[in-house]
């Protein structure tokens, strides 16, 4: 693990959204916190010197939805690996579902992963507890003892809760003890077998659909029993655009909802299926492009909080199965910072917007300290070039998985260094 220094990053550009800083300063950083932001602070003696001239520094990002396949599935990664692959990527907070296995569903594997991250030294690793026992939708975790155990939230992953009854008891149980937690919308009899988005190409393909309403009719439902039981709630990855209509309505209610976008569903729709091009299956399903064009506006207008990768490393073997039989998921983290910076590029986000969505943004939805530079804050800070440009080779990817759909896609924006509690985890070669 590397050590904690003192370090002083001149010459940066700084952005902090949630602090309204964005100029050309230096930060200093001692005893893992951020020190200083302008004038270098009184006794202070730099172990190294990082010139960031021409680069952006910002808060290290933080990502809602890293599946690192440990425990359960080491072939397709390792926890070592996908937070070396977070490193690179400048994510400094990775929140990993509890659908493990074992299942996060007893705080001794809340723990356990809890303590490997912490081991590994790379990027911290908050665990997701499961809502039901074994994800199984009946049985009711003991939520509050997964959070004492360091779950940051609750969830049931993408396994539906059909009964209603028991959603009710969930957030009733959460509500008591102000826990947050995050919900996947799919109904399961809407979904059925299908693979892909409902349309004229699923039509065309011959693929089975999966339509919006499996989506909005679930959200439709918990917006209603959170309205009845005052629960902190999160819709995680939403792929509709009716999807951002319910929860802005509920928001304008006084609901406390939040929600986050899948980086994909922002750059891909339907017609990218393409040819049965199984890596764009994902769950939930690239959708239609004026989706995708409301979901870019939703971020754009701050109704949602958030952008993550969905990170699902695969073996190669997952993706060579034909299309509906392929296993769906996208290998994101070292694509995130890009292809956020191509909807700058794009003109779809100001900068300030992109940062905030993946530093801020999530924190707030976490209710977390961090994804800000404030003096006396830990020092999770990225740092990258946004001008560089380059091809994506997905043979360069340090994860484990070559699952991405993004091969050879024109894109700007690369992390030089990323800085963890004060320690300096990753600079590129």
């Amino acid at each position: 693990m590397a050590e904690q220094m003192n370090i002083h990053i001149r010459n940066g550009r700084i952005i902090d959204p949630l602090n309204q800083v964005d100029s050309i300063q230096d930060l200093f950083i001692s005893q893992g916190k951020v020190a200083a932001i302008g004038s270098m602070p009184d006794n202070f003696t730099a172990d190294n010197t990082i010139d960031a001239q021409d680069q952006i520094v910002c808060p290290g990002l933080i990502d809602l939805s890293v599946r690192m396949r440990e425990p359960g599935q080491e072939y397709k990664a390792t926890l070592k690996s996908e937070c070396a692959a977070a490193a690179a990527s400048g994510i400094t907070t990775c929140c990993c579902p509890p659908d493990t296995n074992p299942i996060i569903d007893t705080p001794a594997m809340a723990n356990m992963l809890t303590h490997r991250g912490a081991d590994i030294g790379l990027t911290q690793v908050l665990p997701i507890g499961a809502l039901t026992k074994e994800l199984g939708g009946e049985m009711l975790s003991d939520m509050h003892a997964l959070n004492q155990a360091g779950c940051i939230a609750l969830s049931n992953a993408g396994r539906p809760i059909t009964n209603t009854l028991v959603m009710r008891r969930a957030m009733e149980y959460a509500s008591s003890f102000d826990l947050l937690l995050i919900l996947h919308a799919n109904d399961p009899w809407l979904t059925s077998d299908g693979c892909m988005h409902e349309g004229e190409i699923s039509t065309r393909l011959g693929l089975a659909g999966i339509p919006e309403a499996t989506e909005t009719a679930i959200i439709a439902r918990d917006l209603a029993l959170i309205e009845q039981t005052g629960v902190r709630a999160h819709f995680a990855r939403i792929s509709c655009g009716r999807s951002v209509d319910l929860i802005v309505q509920a928001r304008e209610r006084g609901l406390k909802v939040t929600a986050d976008i899948a980086i994909h569903h922002l750059h891909l729709t339907d017609f990218d299926v393409g040819n049965f091009n199984s890596l764009c299956r994902v769950m939930p399903p690239l959708r239609s492009e004026r989706d995708k064009d409301r979901l870019r506006e939703a971020i754009a207008l701050g109704h949602v909080q958030a952008i993550c990768s969905d990170h699902q490393p695969h073996e190669k073997d997952a993706k060579l199965a034909a299309f509906s039989e392929a296993e769906p998921g996208i290998s994101g983290l070292e694509t995130l910072l890009p292809l956020g910076l191509k909807l700058v590029d794009e003109n779809i986000l100001d900068i300030n917007t992109l940062i905030s969505s993946l530093s801020s943004g999530p924190a707030s939805v976490l209710g977390l300290k961090s994804g800000n530079l404030a003096v006396g804050n830990k020092a999770d800070i990225c740092i990258f070039d946004p001008a560089s440009e380059y091809l994506l080779d997905i043979a360069k990817f340090r994860s484990k998985g070559r699952n991405s759909p993004f091969q050879h896609w024109p894109l700007k924006g690369h992390v030089v260094h990323t800085i963890h509690a004060g320690r300096l985890v990753y600079t590129v070669n």
